[in-house]
């Protein structure tokens, strides 16, 4: 299984160079640090996936020795890895470029990857076809409407918005904490469903 992580990486060796100019260009634009930790976090696996619906690569995987949970199992491990490995690389580049950054906005930004894996990760077994762009767009969209969406929550519903303030900030944390974990493998187990019953 560690060999199908590998792949992603090796596959992607020339994006790999796109990644770096990538992650730059919004550091110098001053973008919210822990939106930079989110965009870099997404860089790998999404287009590792883009990639596999160009060539069909499911076809291939199926006929090699590994067993269909294996193969969902390596993309969720890898999505972790590659988070990991882009938040580190993406902190050298801050710390060296003089950008404050907190562990907070890496807490933030690798929770908001985790929850738009397990939210869309599902989706690329369920349709056929390209379906990266309109995740991606989607993405972009998302990103963009979520400040004024929370905003408009923490208007409309002042019993939630108190009952969160009211919360210590490690009771927090391990309540958001729990939640995404609990979305990760909720949809592990939904995707494995799905690609366990697909015909390629």
């Amino acid at each position: 299984m560690f060999n199908l992580i590998r792949r992603d990486a090796i596959l992607q060796k020339r994006q790999l160079f796109v990644f770096m100019p990538f992650i730059l260009f919004f550091i110098v634009m001053n973008s919210d640090p822990a939106l930079i930790f989110l965009v870099a976090s997404i860089f790998i696996p999404f287009n590792a996936y883009a990639y596999d619906e160009k060539a069909e690569t499911n076809i291939l995987l199926n006929s090699l020795p590994y067993t269909r949970k294996q193969i969902i199992a390596s993309r969720y491990l890898g999505a972790i890895v590659y988070m990991s490995l882009s938040i580190g690389v993406t902190s050298i580049a801050l710390f060296i470029l003089d950008k404050p950054f907190t562990i907070t906005d890496v807490a933030i930004g690798s929770s908001l990857f985790l929850a738009f894996v397990a939210l869309t990760f599902p989706l690329f077994y369920i349709f056929r076809g390209s379906i990266t762009p309109v995740v991606l767009i989607t993405f972009i969209v998302l990103t963009g409407a979520a400040p004024p969406f929370v905003r408009f929550l923490a208007e409309q519903l002042p019993m939630i918005t108190d009952f969160i303030v009211s919360l210590s900030t490690p009771a927090l944390y391990m309540g958001v904490a729990s939640v995404i974990v609990l979305l990760y493998a909720v949809s592990w187990s939904i995707t494995t469903v799905i690609y366990q019953r697909k015909a390629f």
